[in-house]
């Protein structure tokens, strides 16, 4: 078996063990709440929305590890910060010892 569907294989396990123990928290609760804990009835509706997301992260993973995931985005246009510049140059000369590396005091900070 290749590495790739261990992974695989790992993803559905993981799904079926997550499905398991919600299902198994929903009984649990939901006997719970029946018998009269009225606290549980609150848990009895956030163990499907947990199994909900096993699922949505199932779903994820197995589109990730076939590659089929989102297109890499092209990084964005960004426009020349003059303030930037000057930032990253006060950096780079602190940075390398330079002698005339203090900023001038007559300017105010942005």
């Amino acid at each position: 078996m290749s590495e790739k569907n261990k992974r695989i294989l790992g993803i559905h396990l993981g799904l079926a063990f997550a499905e398991i123990l919600c299902l198994s928290g929903f009984i649990f609760e939901f006997l719970r709440a029946r018998s009269g804990n009225t606290l549980s009835w609150a848990y009895v509706f956030e163990w499907p929305i947990f199994g909900g997301y096993a699922v949505y992260m199932w779903r994820r993973l197995l589109r990730e590890e076939k590659g089929e995931g989102l297109a890499p985005r092209e990084r964005p246009v960004t426009r020349s910060d003059e303030n930037l510049d000057a930032y990253n140059e006060y950096l780079r000369k602190v940075h390398n010892g330079s002698s005339d590396s203090r900023p001038d005091a007559s300017k105010p900070p942005r």
